[in-house]
Order: structure tokens, then sequence, then C-alpha cells
């Protein structure tokens, strides 16, 4: 048992003999007056130990000098008597009532830079490394309050968050809370739930200050952490939140999804993945683990290094047998496969190798396995634009070969049935984009201004990317100049009051905004290969 409550717990011992008479006898059982002077007796003195005082620099000045003495104390007891736990347990209690005292703090965050200049972070992040377990989880507890996101509800509070996160990473605050991590237990339920409280502090240190998720990673053991953890077989609350923790880390961070994958991180989340291929999570909470592997897993396969790494762990493999299982990652299994696929042509070639067209076109056909989550709103309009991403990606990875006509015949069998579908997709999202375009000109009527970059941005979430990528498809169909294809398309359009020239308006439009993100050189090439379709319809 842990000094700190040894200690207490000899308090309460103590107090039993108070309860007794004189000669230490139990006394009797009172009677209901004597019941309520005694509560009414309890009240007062609690009001009187804690009376309520505005929060203000002289109530934190006061707070922080109880709080510095009490600290001081127990190193001093500690250094003096290191082997006699008996001669520091009060001192331990004590301290941990200051503890639980700075909590009130929270409340006023605009004192934060006062706390700061004090000294005081230092001494709370000192206590991290406190040789009791039970303190140190008192300052984690104390760190998650006084960072926790209701705190800061305006931007006023900003400037105070900022002040304080700089202090508790100025005084080793990330390493002391991840050090904390590894010494903790999850067969103690307290030490369990500590686990949770220092995930949810390191959550709250990254929503003040983003620049943390990298931080945390390039000065800490966390990636290695979390992965150990997602990697357990068994489930609980702990899993589920080092799950959410490490998707928040690889977002919006190349740094930590290449530094994940150099540390085998694209295996140890397929192995994660892998235990779901063919059973379906239990709870709500965990299927939102499941979602969070899943995120990690598209995170870390934006870096090219990493694509690699799935192509070779037989990533592509398992995500179609989870594909073939139709359980309910059945569309996260397809959402990964995108993110392999994009831009990675060998990550295509595997695909098509390992039967993906057999399973993906009867998806791209609108034959969804049903289950509960496909029933949510908006979910298979997710699935099809995944769909026909993975299929541009196919067409723009696969130009010559074997693999090429295998690809190309999907279209042409079963009498064209697979453009009788991509042109009902183009339809529709053809119809979305104009109804947005004519929302758009009816705002600027109403003379609210509106650049052309925002308007394009807006046309793109309304769907015009997807029909663009249906665009693209119809130019590698039309461009392999197999007859029953372009008889089949001209068809189409016809009956649907279109021509090829509305289709060039769609690759002329994706042409002229191709963005420069991966490089001028990519840039150009990715124009090039629209201008060969303009050219052609």
């Amino acid at each position: 048992m842990e000094v700190a409550n040894h200690a207490a717990k000899r308090k309460r011992d103590y107090s039993d003999y108070d309860n007794g008479d004189d000669d230490g006898r139990s006394a009797s059982a009172p009677s209901n007056g004597e019941e309520i002077d005694l509560s009414l007796l309890e009240a007062l003195e609690k009001s009187q130990q804690n009376p309520v005082e505005a929060l203000d620099i002289k109530t934190l000045k006061k707070l922080v000098l109880a709080f510095e003495r009490r600290l001081k104390d127990n190193t001093a007891a500690r250094l003096k008597y290191p082997d006699q736990p008996e001669k520091f347990a009060d001192s331990e209690v004590e301290l941990h009532e200051e503890i639980e005292k700075l909590k009130i703090l929270a409340g006023g965050p605009e004192l934060y830079p006062e706390l700061v200049s004090l000294g005081t972070v230092a001494s709370i992040t000192q206590l991290l490394n406190h040789d009791n377990t039970d303190i140190a989880i008192d300052a984690v507890s104390l760190i998650q309050d006084l960072t926790d996101e209701d705190v800061f509800d305006g931007e006023e509070k900003d400037e105070p968050a900022n002040v304080l996160v700089d202090a508790l990473i100025e005084n080793n605050a990330l390493e002391l809370l991840v050090q904390n991590l590894s010494r903790l237990s999850e067969s103690d339920p307290d030490e369990s739930a500590a686990i949770y409280s220092t995930l949810s502090t390191i959550e709250n240190l990254i929503e003040i200050k983003p620049a943390v998720a990298e931080l945390v990673c390039e000065r800490t053991k966390l990636l290695k952490w979390l992965v150990g953890k997602i990697k357990v077989r068994e489930f609980d609350s702990n899993k589920q939140y080092a799950s959410e923790i490490l998707a928040i880390l690889l977002q919006n961070s190349m740094a930590n999804q290449k530094r994940l994958g150099q540390m085998n991180g694209v295996d140890a989340v397929l192995q994660a993945v892998a235990m779901y291929k063919s059973r379906d999570p239990k709870t709500g909470d965990e299927e939102e683990m499941v979602e969070n592997l899943f995120d990690c897993l598209c995170c870390l396969l934006m870096p090219l290094e990493n694509k690699e790494k799935f192509v070779k762990a037989e990533g592509v493999e398992l995500m179609i047998i989870i594909m073939n299982q139709k359980k309910l990652c059945y569309g996260s299994a397809i959402r990964a496969l995108d993110f392999a696929m994009t831009n990675y042509p060998p990550a295509c070639e595997r695909f098509i190798d390992v039967m993906g067209l057999k399973t993906a076109f009867p998806a791209f056909m609108g034959k969804i396995p049903v289950s509960k989550k496909n029933k949510k709103k908006g979910f298979k309009e997710e699935l099809e634009e995944r769909l026909i991403s993975l299929i541009a990606s196919l067409f723009g990875g696969i130009l010559r070969g074997s693999r090429r006509e295998r690809l190309l015949i999907k279209f042409v069998e079963n009498e064209c049935e697979k453009i009788d579908r991509l042109m009902e997709l183009y339809m529709r999202y053809s119809n979305r984009v104009k109804a947005e375009t004519e929302r758009l000109n009816d705002i600027e009527l109403d003379d609210l201004e509106m650049d052309e970059e925002e308007k394009y941005n807006r046309k793109l979430d309304s769907g015009l990317y997807t029909l663009q990528l249906i665009a693209v498809i119809l130019g590698h169909l039309w461009t392999s100049e197999h007859p029953q294809m372009r008889t089949r398309i001209e068809l189409l359009l016809k009956q649907n009051k279109l021509s090829r020239k509305d289709v060039k308006g769609v690759l002329q439009e994706y042409h002229d905004n191709v963005g420069d993100l991966e490089g001028p050189e990519e840039k150009e090439r990715a124009q090039s290969k629209i201008q060969k379709f303009i050219s052609a319809f």
C-alpha cells in the first residue's frame, strides 16, 4: 500500500477512538436529534476548514505558498528518513491535500501567467517524478484540470493557456508524463485510471498548442508506448484512448507519419486491425477504437515509403480479406486501399494480382453488405467516392500490359453495365455541382463577395472532385479506343442530353486547378495526362 494511503488509513483508525467514551468503549447510537446536531457541527467545521475565497492573485499566492511549504516539508522528510515511510507519511497526506486545493485555479486561467512567474509550474512537474506514485498521479490530475478544454472557451484565454503549456514543456512535463505511462500498471485500478488521465493531459496540451504533437514524439517514447498498447489483444478504455491519441499524433504531421513508419508502425497497425478481419467489435467504444486504428493506417499511408511497407506487409491482401468477410470494417478497408493506391503503382499492381477487381467492382455497382454502420447517414455516398477514387488510381497506376487489359475488360462485361453505373454517378454529381454553382451565383447577386478560390473549394465540397475523377475514368476508357466502350459512352451522353464537350469542360476545370502540393514537376505531369483526355474528347 502506498504511504499516503497508509497515513490516511492511520488517521481514520485513530479517529475511531474519538467516537467512543472516555474509557475506550464504543458510544451508543445517538438519537435523531443528536444526528442532526452532529451533521450541523460537521457542516460548520467543514465550512470553516474550506472558506470560500475570491479567486484572485492574493488567493493564488496563498495557495502556492501553502503548496510549496508542504512540498519542501515532504522533500526534507524523505531525505532525512529515506527508509522510514512512517516518518514522512503525514507530510505526504498534507502535500496531497495542497495539490488538490490548487485545482481551484482551473476556474481562473487568467492567473496562469502569475502561476508561471512564481515558478510553481517547475514544482508541479517535479512531482510527476515523485517516488510515491499516488503523488505523481495527483500531479497528472492537476495538470489535466488546468489544461482542460472547458477552461479555455474564449480567445482571450488563448494567451494564458499558451503561457502555461510553454512553461510545462520547458520544465520537461512531456518527458515526465510519458515516463509515468511506463511505470503505471494496468492491473491496479487507480493506476489504470491514471494512464487514462495522462493520455487526456497529453491531448489537452496538443489541443492548446498543436506543435506539441511533433514535440512529444521527438522528445519521448510515446509512439512506442502507444504502439505497444494497440497491439494488446484485450480491449479496454485505455486501448481505445491510445488509438485516439495515436490518430491525433499522425493526423497533420508528416514527420510523425514517417517516424512511426520507421518504427515498423505500419505492420503494428495492420496487426491491430487484423484482429477484426473476421469479427465485429462488441461495443460502441470498441467500434470507435477500430475506426481510430483505420484512421491511423490511412494517415500512415500518406508518405510514399510507408505505402511500400504496406504492400510488403501484405496490407493489400488483408484489406481484401476484410472486404470479403463483409463485416463492419468493410468500408474502412476500402478507404485504406484508396490511400495506399493513390499515386503508388505497386499497390495497384498487387491489388489486381490478388483478385482485388473481383472484390471492388460489386461494391462499385452498389452491392454493399448490410450492417448497422452502412445505415449511418452519408456512409454509402462516402463509399462511392472512395471506390471512384480507387478506380481512378488503378487507371493512373496501371498504364499497360495484361493488368491494364483486365481492368478495361471489367467495363465491357455484362453489356457495359459498369459504364452505365459510371454515367449514372456522373449525372448525380454533375447535377449537385450545378445546383451549388447556381447557389453561389445567387449569393453573389446578394452583394456578398466571394473570391474564385473560395467558390471552387465550395464546389469541391459539393462533389466536384468526385465528378472530376469520374471524368478522368471516362477519359481512360475513351482513349483505350475500344469501339464498344466509345459507342456506349456516346449513347449515354446523348440519352442524358450531354455531349463530349460537357466532359471536356469538367476536365478543363480540373486541369486549370491542379495544385502543386507535390511539387511543380508532379503538377505538370498531372496536367499533361488530363490534357490528353481533353484532346481525345
